[in-house]
């Protein structure tokens, strides 16, 4: 079986969720267009944004449909996320919390992607 590397997220304005990313990851894009950007994470995972007008097919989900998660490595690092995240003014869906499989929380990004940041438990 292959091992997914890639998740795209349709966007309503590349560069406006760019300029999010490179501020939530602190690295600019690997490869940018007026319709696409693409930013290579340390783990080789590769994120995308991508024009939600100009995707063929043409998509018919807007964000919140998934999440993306980052894991981080240890409960403290999970606040730390949160109030700085809080901080840049992101939307918050779910404050810290401890549930079933770890400390959490839940952000947005400009186009009401799900972001979850987690520590799972040990």
């Amino acid at each position: 079986m292959t091992t997914p590397n890639f998740v795209i997220l349709y966007v309503d304005s590349p560069e406006r969720s760019t300029a999010f990313y490179v501020a939530l990851l602190g690295r600019g894009p690997a490869e940018a267009s007026p319709t696409f950007a693409m930013f290579v994470l340390d783990n080789g995972f590769k994120l995308g944004l991508w024009s939600r007008h100009t995707v063929e097919p043409a998509a018919a989900a807007a964000g919140g449909g998934g999440e993306l998660v980052l894991a981080v490595e240890n409960a403290a690092a999970v606040d730390a996320a949160h109030a700085d995240w809080e901080g840049r003014g992101l939307k918050i869906l779910q404050a810290p919390t401890d549930m079933d499989f770890g400390r959490t929380f839940v952000a947005l990004d400009p186009d009401n992607h799900r972001l979850r940041v987690y520590w799972p438990n040990e």
